[in-house]
């Protein structure tokens, strides 16, 4: 039996499809834990627990590093809740290209008088904006939500540039042919009405979008960022605002700073809130924990490797978290060659400092055997699996 724990709340529609080998506690002392937006970088990790799951795709509240140096395995949920952000990121630019929000707020500071339908007509021309066909748009980032934003942007006859040095392969196939890809961030600085960030924040990428960056834009671009606030340099964006170089900046993330500066469109972090999307990260992350455990695969780590050995169907299978050192292997063949316990599968994958591995036994593993991997130098977690 498995046990599992939620330190917040996780949609059902996730929650039901573990089965019966899986139990919910309410102690972190369990083998796997499910989180949305609860900080864990304070926590204390027990030995037991294996796996961590987080039911979205930013893990800035989880320390990475320190999970995998205890070789705990940290999934998140790339694109399950894509299709929701990329439908605020389109409301975004509607949002700031006509001004329905000033219209609607006039609008409910009116009396109710007989002539309220006349006054409309002379005062809507203060509202009026830009329709978005025929404007350039572009997509800073080509992940899941990138692309999905792209393709829907052509559809709605805008000219589409897209940014992404790292696409992957299947993002390349998902992606419209009408979209144009660039080489350089500039490019789409200079020529684009509408700009639009999807990228990770790192080191490399925190305020990305700066002084710098708006200097080559057109006057009166539209700036929109759905990925993590500090891709945009709030000073910057700031200033820009209010001196006009930039017409707009609609965002999802608030600050004290932004929530009330001039020219913003500000939504209380709403991308990933709707129902379809709790319930599609809930899903994705329910069934990931349950092939780790009982499989042993990873699939959406992002502290390490992808690795899938399928369902075992040898007497048993042992999985090894271990650092990406030399000599790893040998060890492992070498406890096992002692005991004449033929290796039915081997599969081992490497990320950075960690690796990974897979091991599939003709006969059934000993307490013995387990124990001596776990000598091993450089063995951080061993589990046997079946």
């Amino acid at each position: 039996m498995y046990t599992y724990h939620c330190l917040n709340n996780i949609s059902e529609a996730g929650l039901k499809n573990f089965t019966m080998n899986f139990e919910e506690k309410d102690s972190t002392d369990v083998d796997a834990i499910l989180v949305r937006s609860a900080g864990m970088r304070e926590m204390a990790f027990p030995d037991r627990l294996k796996a961590i799951a987080r039911a979205g795709a930013g893990v800035n509240n989880i320390p990475l590093d320190v999970c995998a140096e205890k070789g705990i395995v940290v999934f998140n949920t790339p694109g399950a809740n894509a299709n929701g952000v990329k439908e605020l990121v389109i409301a975004g630019m509607l949002l700031a290209s006509r001004d329905i929000v000033g219209g609607i707020e006039w609008l409910e500071k009116q009396e109710e008088t007989e002539d309220l339908a006349k006054k409309v007509e002379k005062q809507k021309k203060q509202f009026a904006g830009n329709e978005i066909s025929g404007k350039k748009l572009g997509i800073i980032g080509l992940g899941a939500i990138g692309v999905m934003v792209a393709n829907a942007a052509v559809n709605l006859g805008m000219e589409v540039y897209g940014y992404d040095p790292y696409i992957s392969v299947n993002a390349a196939w998902n992606l419209s042919r009408a979209i144009r890809h660039v080489t350089s961030l500039d490019e789409i600085y200079e020529i684009c009405d509408y700009i639009t960030v999807h990228v990770p924040l790192t080191n490399e990428t925190k305020g990305m979008i700066g002084e710098d960056a708006i200097r080559k834009m057109k006057d009166g671009v539209v700036i929109l960022n759905f990925a993590r606030d500090a891709l945009v340099e709030e000073k910057a964006i700031i200033a820009c605002l209010n001196n006009g170089k930039v017409k707009k900046y609609v965002t999802d993330f608030v600050t004290p700073a932004i929530a009330h500066a001039k020219n913003t469109l500000v939504t209380p972090h709403l991308g990933a809130s709707t129902e379809e999307s709790e319930d599609n990260c809930a899903d994705m992350a329910v069934r990931q924990i349950m092939d780790y455990l009982e499989n042993g695969n990873i699939k959406n780590s992002v502290n390490y490797p992808a690795i899938d050995a399928g369902i075992c169907k040898s007497e048993s299978r042992i999985a090894i978290n271990h650092r990406n050192i030399p000599n790893m292997i040998a060890q492992f063949t070498q406890i096992l060659g002692r005991t004449n316990i033929n290796i039915a599968n081997l599969s081992n994958k490497s990320r950075g400092e960690y690796a990974y591995t897979i091991i599939d036994l003709g006969e059934k593993a000993s307490d013995e055997i387990i124990e001596s991997l776990r000598t091993c130098e450089g063995v951080l977690k061993v589990r046997l699996v079946k």
